[in-house]
């Protein structure tokens, strides 16, 4: 479904170009005709290319990129200025500093220095300066806060830049392009669109219609961010059923284990029953075979004492034997 009707862009005065004088070669595509020595932009295609941007300007929101709103002109500026702000989007719409992109870590000190000066006049390190250091630091902030306050946001380069006039902003363009940063643009006939990715052909220099582009623009970026944070949920959901089913399954595997402790002590203890009835039964045995020694031993001693009192008997009877041959032989 198109996002913005073609009734629509003619009503906004999106088709009228430049001289034809002041044309570029590269927009010959959306041209639909010259009246009047002025360029008459073909607004199908507009909605084809607006449809192709919006989808693409979609997708990267999606991802949690962010993209750099750039228009310098005076009656532009407050437009995108309004628009980059209900989306949340950095902006530049005062002189483009050289460097912005490309040399970025620079810019992010400067935006770390305003950010010290707010924190000093928060904790009362100004009442410490002199009333010339506070003017200087304060027209310093100023200057600050004019020309990098609205980018103050962005911790990285962006994912892509929208720019509204690349003659005007060719700066800007240049360092997207030095950097591979995709560009969307409005482009209007006198501009050179080679070094942009996504060409938008409208009239670049008429309010209502850089505002309508730029509705649809915002449009897809709330809808990506939309679904960025409908993921967001679904993934802290399947996240949360994960952990779970993990402590589920760690649940199962704990009582497993318990089932088997259990099982294995009441093995040992049946298997300690059997020991200790191997025990008494050994013990038994033992009792036995002590009682059978025992009363072998008291046996054999009766035999000895048996024997003695023979022996006793049999050494009296030869004493006796002998005393009698003795007196004989008296």
């Amino acid at each position: 479904m198109s996002r913005v009707s073609f009734e629509q862009l003619l009503e906004s005065g999106a088709h009228f170009g430049h001289l034809k004088r002041k044309w570029d070669p590269s927009m010959q595509p959306y041209i639909f005709m010259e009246r009047n020595g002025i360029h008459i932009i073909d607004l199908h295609k507009t909605v084809v290319k607006l449809n192709e941007a919006a989808e693409a300007i979609k997708r990267i929101v999606k991802s949690g990129c962010k993209i750099l709103f750039v228009a310098t002109k005076k009656q532009i500026k407050q437009i995108v200025t309004d628009k980059a702000t209900i989306v949340k989007m950095p902006y530049v719409t005062e002189r483009w500093a050289g460097g912005t992109l490309t040399n970025f870590p620079t810019i992010r000190k400067a935006i770390k220095k305003m950010v010290t000066i707010d924190r000093m006049s928060h904790d009362g390190t100004f009442d410490f300066l002199s009333k010339r250091e506070k003017l200087q630091i304060a027209r310093k902030r100023i200057k600050l806060e004019k020309n990098l306050g609205s980018i103050v946001d962005l911790k990285r380069l962006p994912s892509a830049l929208f720019v509204v006039d690349v003659i005007k902003e060719h700066i800007a363009v240049a360092e997207a392009k030095n950097l591979n940063i995709p560009v969307f643009a409005i482009v209007d006939t006198n501009s050179n669109i080679n070094d942009v990715d996504f060409v938008i052909p409208a009239n670049d220099d008429a309010p209502t219609s850089v505002d309508i582009i730029l509705n649809a623009i915002c449009a897809a970026i709330v809808e990506g961010q939309k679904e960025r944070s409908i993921d967001n949920t679904r993934d802290k959901e399947n996240s949360s059923n994960d952990l779970n089913k993990s402590e589920m399954k760690l649940g199962v595997k704990k009582n497993i284990m318990i089932k088997d402790n259990v099982e294995s002590l009441e093995d040992g203890s049946e298997d300690k029953e059997n020991s200790s009835n191997d025990l008494n039964k050994s013990e038994m045995k033992l009792g036995v075979k002590k009682n059978i020694m025992i009363k072998d031993n008291v046996e054999s001693l009766e035999d000895g004492s048996e024997d003695k009192e023979n022996s006793s008997n049999d050494l009296n009877k030869s004493e006796m034997k002998l005393g009698v041959k003795q007196e004989h032989h008296d």
